[in-house]
């Protein structure tokens, strides 16, 4: 990046999955930091960790952490962006925020850099990184939409466990082994940690990501309804979805149809998938290739294959979605946008 400005920057959360991810594209990305805060909770605090080969101690995060700070990276949980991004913003920060606090809030962009980017000039202090889910179904569905617009999307994902917590990577390896041991595995954390039932992960699929709400969905799947209509900017679209968590570390997969309002051709769909930023198209079904959580993971980018009409519906399209949860889906999401912020020009 070439630039001059330098910016005081701030992670909430920089001891944790998501914390760790964003400190390191903000050293590989060479981001323009005059100054880097690492805040935690009071646990993580005192702990040292590297930044450019200097050290620097992790501090409590506070309302009074904020001074100075210019961007502020969340990803410490919902309760502590809504008790500390008010402060911060109040101390002229502005905050980017890897939580649901204030996903739907509608004074707040939502925003996937490769869909809406525009949305982070109507920021009020505060800008949303959607769920992870979400994130890579919309980057690889946008040049869809824009060319030949889209009705209704179902969608059903394979998430990975990652995307609960460093905890409950732990629990599956574990259960992996007990059960490879002859043993019964004792489940304590998925599908939700707070709920009093817990479900063996370990050569399982568990069909519940968070709580479920009245209508019968459970809050992840909602989340993906109501922040795809709001990322598009298209109330009138039809989305449903079903998502499920699988025994995988790193990278979640979605099946994913859709019904376009116009006719199209397959290899017109493909073209625009190869040519949007950000997206790569691994669709060669003579050959067995498509993309896989494996290849995904560790990477920056969404993986598109599986690119089928549908054999009953002329305009129903079927694809393969697969991304890296920790990185499109969050840390690099976040640092998008923040780069965005220090160069409002690209």
């Amino acid at each position: 990046m070439s630039i001059q400005q330098l910016f005081n920057v701030a992670v909430v959360g920089a001891t944790g999955a998501v914390g760790e991810q964003i400190r390191r594209l903000l050293e590989e990305r060479n981001f323009p930091i005059a100054s880097l805060k690492l805040l935690s909770s009071a646990r993580s605090a005192g702990s040292t960790i590297e930044f450019k080969g200097q050290p620097i101690t992790v501090e409590e995060a506070t309302p009074e952490s904020f001074r100075g700070v210019d961007i502020a990276l969340f990803s410490a949980g919902g309760d502590v962006s809504k008790a500390l991004i008010p402060h911060a913003v109040v101390h002229g920060a502005v905050c980017i925020d890897n939580t649901n606090a204030y996903r739907m809030d509608p004074e707040t962009p939502l925003v996937v850099p490769e869909v809406n980017l525009d949305k982070i000039n109507e920021h009020k202090g505060i800008i949303a990184n959607p769920n992870c889910s979400t994130i890579q179904m919309v980057a690889a569905l946008k040049p869809i939409y824009d060319r030949f617009g889209i009705s209704r999307i179902i969608v059903s994902t394979y998430q990975a466990v990652s995307g609960a917590g460093a905890s409950a990577v732990t629990e599956m390896l574990r259960q992996s082994s007990e059960v490879l041991a002859g043993n019964d595995p004792k489940p304590a954390i998925l599908p939700v940690s707070s709920l009093p039932v817990k479900h063996q992960i370990a050569f399982n699929v568990i069909p519940q990501i968070d709580k479920f709400q009245d209508n019968g969905f459970t809050l992840e799947e909602m989340k993906m309804i109501r922040e795809t209509k709001k990322i598009m900017g298209d109330e009138s679209l039809e989305v449903t979805a079903t998502c499920v968590r699988v025994p995988v570390v790193y990278g979640h997969s979605e099946s994913v149809y859709v019904e376009l309002k116009k006719d199209f051709e397959i290899e017109e769909i493909k073209g625009l998938l190869s040519d949007s930023p950000g997206i790569v198209l691994i669709d060669d079904p003579s050959g067995q290739q498509y993309p896989l959580a494996t290849d995904a993971a560790g990477k920056n980018d969404v993986f598109v294959g599986r690119v089928r009409r549908d054999l009953s519906n002329p305009r129903g399209l079927n694809m393969w979605i697969v991304s890296d949860n920790l990185l499109k889906g969050a840390a690099w999401n976040a640092v998008q946008i923040a780069e965005y912020i220090a160069i409002p020009q690209q």
